[in-house]
């Protein structure tokens, strides 16, 4: 089996860090956010498919470096084509059933019991479903069963139809392809709407999920991942009378004496220097 990661973003959330950084290899614990992906995928999965556009060298270059058992291509789009285009970008790679997954994805999901959901339904696809508050933000279904009968895309507050969305986590049939455009399309808006009636699923799970595409949720991910601690990567120097809370600082940070940061990452390199106060800021220096 084949498994497709949808990275071809350039990470405008997580800027100023990911001017030098592609999304996929910004570290969470130490650990680039596409491992977490690729380490959590079954052992039946013998290739992985990265969609890429943003510094596709840094992730050329990280793999020749680093063996992870598993054929890894990267398959580069010329301009963002969206979450469907990039399916279809890398659809000659693809010859049976197959997995994708948005790039900055951290979950709990069980993904052998996910494939075997699939099989046991037979239909096109499935999605991994997440129960959340608020969905207005999100792609939303409703559900008949245990199949999907609407897929709205980040609906008014008051229009949502439930509270289970689209956790960026998918199994298909190589017949998806047959049904996205060439050019830049939207699984969500363009795909998944047109394509009920050929038996799309959603299974929901719970655990742990985090879309780490931001400030405020990278660092909700380390909250739950280590139970609330600050992370000081190798290589950082941190002042023992700095005063720090929820707080990333990477690798050649330097943090001075007295120092106040909150609810922020520290870049590589930067310095914020004694007494200086960092509140809710990805910082360069």
């Amino acid at each position: 089996m084949k498994a497709v990661i949808l990275a071809g973003g350039m990470g405008t959330r997580l800027r100023p860090l990911t001017n030098e950084i592609p999304k996929p290899l910004v570290p969470l614990l130490g650990k680039p956010l596409i491992r977490y992906i690729i380490d959590a995928l079954p052992d039946e999965v013998d290739q992985v498919l990265i969609a890429v556009s943003y510094r596709k060298d840094d992730l050329q270059r990280y793999f020749e470096e680093h063996d992870l058992g598993l054929d890894v291509v990267l398959v580069e789009e010329k301009e963002p084509l969206g979450t469907g285009g990039a399916l279809k970008n890398v659809s000659p790679y693809l010859d049976d059933t197959f997995l994708a997954f948005n790039g900055d994805i951290i979950s709990s999901l069980d993904l052998r019991a996910f494939i075997d959901f699939h099989r046991r339904k037979k239909g096109i696809g499935a999605l991994a479903l997440w129960r959340v508050e608020d969905p207005s933000a999100y792609g939303v279904v409703s559900m008949e069963g245990e199949r999907i009968s609407s897929f709205l895309e980040k609906p008014p507050p008051d229009k949502s139809p439930s509270d289970m969305i689209n956790a960026g986590i998918y199994i298909f049939e190589q017949e998806i392809l047959d049904h996205i455009p060439q050019g830049t399309v939207s699984l969500e808006k363009d795909v998944f709407p047109h394509i009920l009636s050929l038996g799309l699923y959603g299974m929901v799970f719970d655990g742990l999920w985090v879309d780490c595409g931001t400030r405020e949720s990278y660092l909700e991910a380390q909250r739950l991942l280590i139970g609330g601690r600050n992370v000081y990567c190798e290589g950082a120097e941190v002042s023992p009378l700095a005063d720090l809370k929820d707080c990333t600082v990477l690798p050649g940070a330097k943090v001075g004496d007295r120092a106040l940061i909150r609810r922020s990452i520290i870049c590589p390199g930067a310095e914020v220097r004694a007494g200086e106060q960092v509140l809710d800021s990805i910082y360069l220096g």
